[in-house]
């Protein structure tokens, strides 16, 4: 197994490279999808996130409504340190259970985690960073996913920096371009990783 992570700020772009990435045979390992199925109704991290935050939390369904969570710990440090408690130990242990998985295989592992360069994880063959500027950012979050400009840039302004993820890339995917251009630059990565894993 060839371990590596795959990390870049909010509205980066990195969940593009990795599909593409996936794609190309890469088995990938998505923190926020472990995160999405640790949060759906009947799970314990639900639960706890209800006891701490309260019901508005919820859709009436009785699923997550993330945008009241957003809204309740980005303008807060200690709420969202409190959300950080109550989930990043579940994930980070599903996140093991999984890599675990893959250790006698062959196989080219992406570990898809946002906070790859906050969290500290050992043991990889390199990082790759999926960089934009964070004004390109805030207006792709905007356009594209629906963000309020306001709610963008307190996600941006609570992650590392550009220049201290960039500072721990092995490989850089410059996001600045079009499809075309993605596609080349992750093609490319794709020949390095399989060099470096044969």
């Amino acid at each position: 197994m060839l371990l590596v992570g795959l990390t870049g700020g909010i509205g980066s772009g990195k969940s593009s490279v990795s599909a593409r990435l996936a794609g190309l045979g890469a088995v990938v390992i998505d923190a926020d999808e472990i995160v999405h199925e640790l949060q759906s109704p009947g799970r314990p991290v639900l639960a706890e996130m209800v006891e701490e935050f309260g019901a508005q939390i919820l859709h009436p369904d009785g699923t997550l409504n993330r945008q009241a969570v957003a809204d309740l710990v980005f303008t807060n440090k200690d709420r969202l340190a409190r959300l950080g408690e109550i989930v990043h130990p579940r994930v980070r242990d599903e996140l093991f259970r999984r890599v675990a998985e893959q250790a006698d295989t062959d196989n080219i592992v992406i570990l898809d985690v946002p906070l790859l360069a906050e969290s500290g994880w050992e043991g990889l063959a390199g990082t790759i960073v999926v960089d934009l500027d964070p004004e390109a950012a805030v207006g792709r979050l905007v356009t594209h996913r629906g963000f309020d400009e306001a709610d963008a840039r307190a996600r941006i302004a609570n992650q590392v920096s550009r220049e201290e993820r960039l500072a721990k890339a092995t490989w850089v995917i410059d996001n600045s371009g079009d499809e075309a251009d993605l596609d080349a630059a992750v093609a490319e990565l794709w020949d390095e990783l399989n060099d470096a894993s044969s």
